[in-house]
């Protein structure tokens, strides 16, 4: 019976799980939820991931304020996380599209989200504010793996600066920019066909690039494309460059 599809997950050290002992623990704000918000009893059962695309179910053996106790009583083989590495640098943009980028790019597959201080980023988040923003943004990604039954939860990295991306981006097999002035090279064209394991993609704020961070780009090696002859908002941008990509060299096309 394939009840994953109508259970509640739950992210789990791997190190919880017992495989010897088929069982698990899960601690931490989970357990909270489960006993007092979705209000779970002892003999239901929860979908648990390691984390790591290795996914089980679980039924409830015991709870307490501390942990929730799990038998192990089935292992899905179910490989929901794309081969392809895509590593989004997003110009950092206003608070409540931050939450909204955060969650569409976990639900399409991408596996890194990089925070980038721009030139023109309006955004900006000082030393003090920092750690809670990110541990805010944290939250949402971690929220918006569980809806979307990722088999990971992506990465979340910076606030970077502009020569810092640049230098992080050099990890990757291939990089791309969609640039609002950029017309002839549509980027599912210049992507099409790649053997690649990862590639990253740079998306500006509100503002845009700067002409001078689009040259910097070139010169290290990014491809500048066309997302189309409309303007995206930034959230858009991000959103549909990344489901392109992934469309075209990674799972959601159908091959995983």
């Amino acid at each position: 019976m394939d009840w994953t599809w109508t259970m509640d997950r739950f992210f789990v050290d791997k190190n919880n799980i017992n495989l010897e002992e088929n069982t698990c623990i899960i601690e931490g704000e989970d357990v909270k939820h489960i006993t007092k918000v979705l209000r779970y009893r002892e003999g239901e059962k929860l979908e648990i991931c390691d984390g790591e695309d290795n996914e089980y179910v679980g039924e409830i053996k015991s709870m307490s304020k501390e942990e929730v106790c799990l038998d192990i009583i089935d292992k899905r083989d179910i490989k929901r996380e794309s081969k392809l590495r895509v590593r989004v640098y997003q110009g950092m943009p206003k608070g409540p599209k931050m939450e909204y980028i955060l969650q569409k790019l976990t639900e399409v597959g991408t596996d890194e989200i990089i925070l980038v201080d721009t030139k023109r980023s309006v955004a900006k988040v000082d030393g003090k504010k920092e750690d809670k923003k990110l541990e805010r943004w944290e939250r949402i990604i971690y929220e918006a793996a569980k809806q979307s039954k990722r088999g990971k939860i992506p990465t979340l990295k910076g606030v970077l600066s502009f020569k810092e991306a640049l230098e992080d981006m050099k990890r990757n097999d291939y990089n791309i920019c969609p640039y609002e002035d950029e017309r002839n090279i549509p980027l599912v064209k210049e992507i099409r066909g790649l053997d690649i394991e990862s590639i990253g993609i740079f998306i500006g704020p509100e503002g845009g690039i700067a002409d001078e961070e689009i040259d910097a780009l070139k010169e290290n090696g990014a491809k500048v494309v066309t997302l189309g002859p409309r303007i995206l908002r930034t959230e858009t941008a991000s959103t549909v460059a990344s489901a392109l990509v992934q469309y075209e060299l990674g799972d959601l096309g159908g091959e995983i």
